[in-house]
C-alpha cells in the first residue's frame, strides 16, 4: 500500500478542530504493552522479531476501528516515508530507526497508530486535535481491552503491565499534549512554568519528544511515571496542569498586549515580512516564525486569511515533506531555497498584519511600569 496515497493531505489535517486548539494544538495516549514470556524487542534475536510482528500485526490489523487501516513491515518503508511519518508525529523517532522485525497499523483518520517491536512489544497511541485527553484515553482503553482478548500481555499483579523502561512499569501510560506557547516564550515566563511543571512529575519536551528541541515554541507535557496511580488519574491530573497552562498563556498574550503592543506587533510583523520575502529559509528558523504568524492569526491580526494555513505550513516544510513534494534528493541549501520559493508562494494573497492605529501623541504606552 502506498504511504502518501493513504495519508491526509496536509491541507485537510491542518483542518482538524477540537477544544482550546489556539494553544493545544493536540492530544495522545500512549500504551506500552508486551507479549508474555518473550524477550523484549531490545533483546530479541530477528527471528523472534519477526515471529511476534506476525503475531501481533494481523491482531491489530483485526480490530474494529482498524479497517482499511494501513498495514506495513518497517523494512519496507524508505527512510523519507519514516521521517514524514515522524514528521506528522504518528511513529517515534526510535522506530523510524527500526527495520526487519518491526512494523506499523495506522488507521484511516489518524487516530490510531500502533508501533509493533519498537521498545516494546506493541506501543499503541490515540491521537485528537485540541485537549481531548479522555476522548484519546477512551479509544485506546477500548482497542487495548479488546487486544488483551487475542494477546498474551506480560502483566505482574505486584507491578502492572512489564515494560522494556521501568518508567513505564504499571500502567505502561503516557498521557501527553502538544502546547504552542508563543506567549509564555515572549513574556520570559516559560522557564518558570517548565520548572513548576517539573516539580509536580511531569515532563516538558520538545517538539518531537524526548531529547528535542522546542521549535516554533511547541512543547509537549506528558507524565513521567506510570506506576501507583490508575490511568483516570493520571488524565486527570495533566487535564488540571493543562487547564493551568492555557491560563498562563492567555494571560500572558493579554498581558503583552496591554503593555508590550509595539514588541508583540513587530515580532508578528518581522516574521510575516521575512516569510513573505525570503528566497532562502531554513526549517528551524521557518517553524519559529510561523509560531510568530500562527500567533497574529489567534490575534486577529490577519482577517480574512483561514487559520489552517500556518498549521499546514508547518507540515509541508518540513524536510523530509519537502523532499517529497519537489525530488527524494535534494540538498539543505535547495531545501532551504525551495521551502523559501513555496512559503513566499502561499503568503502572496495575504496582507501585512492588520494592527490597531499607534497612540495619540502623549499617550503613555509601551512606558516602563504603565
Amino acid at each position: 500500500m502506498n504511504l502518501h496515497a493513504f495519508l491526509t493531505p496536509p491541507a485537510e489535517a491542518a483542518k482538524r478542530r477540537g477544544p482550546h486548539d489556539r494553544i493545544v494544538m493536540s492530544s495522545r495516549v500512549r500504551l506500552a504493552r508486551n507479549l508474555k514470556d518473550a524477550s523484549f524487542p531490545g533483546w530479541a534475536k530477528k527471528a523472534e522479531r519477526i515471529r511476534l510482528l506476525e503475531l501481533i500485526q494481523p491482531a491489530v490489523a483485526g480490530l474494529p476501528d482498524m479497517r482499511d487501516s494501513f498495514v506495513e513491515t518497517m523494512d519496507n518503508l524508505s527512510p523519507l516515508d519514516k521521517q514524514i511519518l515522524v514528521e506528522r508525529h504518528l511513529i517515534s523517532r526510535e522506530h523510524a530507526a527500526k527495520g526487519a522485525g518491526s512494523g506499523l497499523v495506522l488507521n484511516r483518520d489518524e487516530t490510531l497508530c500502533f508501533m509493533i517491536n519498537e521498545e516494546d512489544h506493541l506501543r499503541m497511541q490515540a491521537l485528537r486535535p485540541g485537549l481531548q485527553l479522555r476522548q484519546a484515553w477512551q479509544a485506546i482503553d477500548q482497542a487495548d481491552s479488546l487486544l488483551e482478548k487475542r494477546l498474551d500481555y506480560a502483566f505482574s499483579p505486584e507491578l502492572g503491565y512489564l515494560t522494556a523502561c521501568p518508567t513505564n512499569l504499571g500502567t505502561g501510560i503516557r498521557v501527553s499534549a502538544m502546547l504552542h506557547l508563543p506567549g509564555l516564550v515572549l513574556a520570559e515566563h516559560i522557564n518558570t512554568i517548565i520548572s513548576s511543571v517539573n516539580k509536580l512529575g511531569l515532563a516538558v519536551r520538545g517538539l518531537y519528544g524526548e531529547g528535542t528541541e522546542a521549535l516554533g515554541n511547541v512543547f509537549q507535557v506528558s507524565n513521567q511515571m506510570t506506576l501507583g496511580d490508575t490511568e483516570a488519574a493520571i488524565v486527570e491530573r495533566l487535564e488540571k496542569v493543562l487547564a493551568q497552562i492555557i491560563e498562563h498563556e492567555e494571560n500572558s498574550r493579554a498581558v503583552l498586549l496591554e503593555k508590550k503592543p509595539k514588541m508583540v506587533y513587530n515580532h508578528i510583523g518581522r516574521a510575516y515580512g521575512i516569510l513573505a520575502n525570503a528566497h532562502s529559509i531554513s526549517s528551524k528558523e521557518t517553524m519559529n516564525l510561523l509560531s510568530l504568524f500562527r500567533l497574529g492569526m489567534d490575534l486577529e491580526l490577519f482577517p480574512g486569511v483561514d487559520r489552517s494555513l500556518p498549521d499546514e505550513l508547518f507540515i509541508l516544510t518540513q524536510p523530509a515533506h519537502l523532499q517529497k513534494r519537489y525530488s527524494d534528493k535534494l540538498s539543505a541549501e535547495e531545501r532551504d531555497v525551495l521551502r523559501a520559493d513555496m512559503v513566499r508562494e502561499r503568503l502572496k494573497q495575504v496582507s501585512r498584519p492588520v494592527t490597531p492605529p499607534p497612540a495619540a501623541p502623549g499617550a503613555e504606552l509601551d512606558k516602563p511600569g504603565k
